[in-house]
């Protein structure tokens, strides 16, 4: 049975870091993305990065604060996410696609985690 395992996030300050992890047996063979939903909105894409981890795509809004990794000997993608805001408070999910590259398209994802509460107080 595929699993996506996440852990990390919690309760944060704004301008604090944190770090999110996904691990996956899939993580060789699988472009890898990060979505998130805030309370009352549609879930929204983060970040991706391609199977070989060397192209990331990520949205406006946290561009130049998170850093999407993986390392495959751990079978882990990370979210690094610096210099947190209140608008950042969401549920967090980690998602698997089939491909060489990642896409911005939740739905065209094929397995994903179980999602990580992220909460930034102002």
């Amino acid at each position: 049975q595929v699993q996506l395992v996440q852990s990390g996030g919690g309760l944060v300050q704004a301008g604090d870091s944190l770090r999110l992890s996904c691990t996956t047996s899939l993580i060789s063979n699988y472009a890898m993305g990060w979505f998130r939903q805030a309370p009352g909105k549609e879930r929204i894409f983060v970040a991706t990065i391609s199977r070989s981890g060397k192209a990331t795509t990520y949205a406006d809004s946290v561009k130049g604060r998170f850093i999407i990794s993986k390392d495959n000997d751990k079978s882990t993608v990370y979210l690094q996410m610096n210099n947190l805001k209140p608008e950042d408070t969401a549920l967090y999910y980690c998602a698997a696609r089939q491909n060489v590259f990642g896409s911005m398209e939740y739905s065209s994802y094929d397995y994903f985690g179980q999602g990580t509460q992220v909460t930034v107080s102002s």
